[in-house]
């Protein structure tokens, strides 16, 4: 069985109220909880901003991982952006094609 190794270590609080946790730290974002009186837990974490959250759901990683099987199966080409926009002000008709005009 796995045990996990307790490093106790001194620090002091300096007189900003900052204690360093080390340089291997520096950068991260960590929670901090109050357990009691002077006592702490600090945990080390990746912060998701609200207005991504969806990219961390089962929906868009299923969405993500069909275009990235789809865009592995069709290689780029090249292609005419002036045509395309045409064909989009056409309503989506391609030249010479016929058939009924929908409205």
């Amino acid at each position: 069985m796995d045990t996990l190794a307790t490093k106790t270590s001194v620090k002091v609080v300096g007189t900003n109220g900052q204690i360093s946790l080390g340089k291997e730290f520096a950068g991260r974002q960590v929670l901090v909880e109050e357990r009691g009186p002077g006592v702490w837990l600090v945990r080390t974490a990746m912060v998701i901003p609200e207005n991504e959250l969806w990219l961390h759901q089962p929906q868009a990683r299923e969405d993500l991982q069909r275009a990235l099987d789809w865009a592995q199966r069709n290689s780029p080409k090249e292609s005419n952006p002036d045509a395309i926009v045409k064909r989009l002000e056409d309503g989506g008709r391609s030249k010479g094609k016929k058939g009924s005009v929908r409205s």
